[in-house]
């Protein structure tokens, strides 16, 4: 696999412009056949918004203008959402003005898998490590993914479970249905399964990334956002992950799914292995935190990985799992975000990127 990775330096006043001059600098037309249906992937962490946690409007509007100028077909271009037990996909594409200020204004389909849409078991042709096991009656994916090509949108941010996520962890919401969390205590794993699926079912896998504003700490939620004003695209999902958590500070191959993907020959995860073009990133090193974590993810943590390991499908997989939604919706939306995050997202307004923000 040809792994290069494009990476600008940009600014609100030439974000749009600088999408376009990203992707071609990626060979992004190489690797996304025009004939076939273009799924952009949209990354909705919170179903409010929060720099740093979900795809930005620019990101969106940047790319799909690009696709429209290069000649790929509007009707063939469809907004991909997915959902969660815990986030609303429906309230976070309007809040991260997503739907009615990019999407709706390029006059594209704007598709929430969980609507009108089929679920088809998938037999898949590579090596799986850990999803015939989690779902042994079968690994569902949506019908209308299947021969299609797809654009991830990530942002570039810390996690809780994964250190740092990306274009690898973006199709985990597109590809599994709303029992995904029955794999957080082997999401490394879980995301090469992924990544193997995805490369047997799209002509085409791309990735755009956007990190005007960088979260870290306890993310893909409750982060600490900085301005950064980077942008990365690459076909290699490992590699633009690599690249990024490399600029967060952090050492990729030290990630187990990068590792694992490495190992495995589904991309390149070794930075000295990569292709970087466009801006110069040698000394870029942000510092960012291996080990953040909240209330709830400490909790969760108990669950997948620690003394409370052996209740976890009692607690998570039975029907009284509800409860983990509920404690989750409590100490994001009705603790964190009031108490910490609005004085975080009003700041954050008040930086040139979150005057674009509130522009669009």
């Amino acid at each position: 696999m040809n792994s290069k990775v494009a990476v600008l330096k940009t600014s609100p006043e030439s974000v749009i412009e600088d999408y376009g001059k990203l992707m071609r600098l990626a060979e992004y037309e190489k690797y996304l056949p025009k004939d076939k249906n273009t799924a952009l992937k949209i990354n909705i962490s919170w179903h409010t918004f929060y720099p740093a946690c979900s795809s930005a409007p620019w990101q969106l509007d940047g790319v799909i203008k690009t696709l429209l100028e290069d000649g790929y077909p509007r009707e063939k271009l469809y907004g991909c959402h997915n959902k969660t037990v815990v986030v609303s996909a429906k309230r976070g594409e309007i809040n991260n003005k997503q739907k009615q200020v990019v999407v709706d204004k390029y006059g594209l389909k704007n598709v929430h898998l969980y609507e009108n849409e089929e679920w088809v078991t998938y037999e898949p042709k590579g090596d799986m490590l850990v999803l015939p096991e989690i779902y042994p009656d079968g690994i569902r994916i949506p019908r209308r993914l299947i021969g299609d090509n797809v654009i991830h949108l990530p942002t570039m941010k810390t996690h809780v479970f994964t250190t740092i996520t990306g274009a690898m962890k973006n199709a985990f919401g597109g590809l599994l249905h709303d029992k995904r969390h029955h794999t957080h205590s082997v999401i490394h794993e879980t995301l090469v399964d992924l990544l193997t699926i995805q490369r047997e079912i799209h002509p085409g896998i791309f990735a755009v990334m956007d990190g005007a504003f960088a979260g870290d700490g306890p993310g893909p939620r409750c982060m600490v956002p900085h301005v950064k004003g980077y942008i990365l695209a690459s076909r290699d999902q490992v590699a633009i992950d690599a690249v990024a958590a490399k600029m967060m500070g952090i050492d990729p191959l030290s990630l187990k799914f990068i590792r694992l993907a490495h190992q495995r020959g589904l991309g390149c995860g070794d930075p000295a292995e990569i292709e970087i073009v466009g801006d110069d990133i040698e000394g870029i090193n942000w510092g960012f935190s291996r080990n953040g974590n909240t209330l709830a993810s400490w909790g969760q943590k108990l669950i997948y990985w620690g003394p409370l390991k052996p209740l976890e499908k009692f607690l998570l997989g039975t029907a009284i799992a509800p409860w983990s939604y509920l404690a989750s919706f409590l100490y994001h939306d009705v603790y964190w975000y009031p108490f910490v995050g609005r004085k975080r997202v009003k700041e954050s307004l008040e930086t040139e990127w979150g005057r674009l923000f509130e522009r669009y």
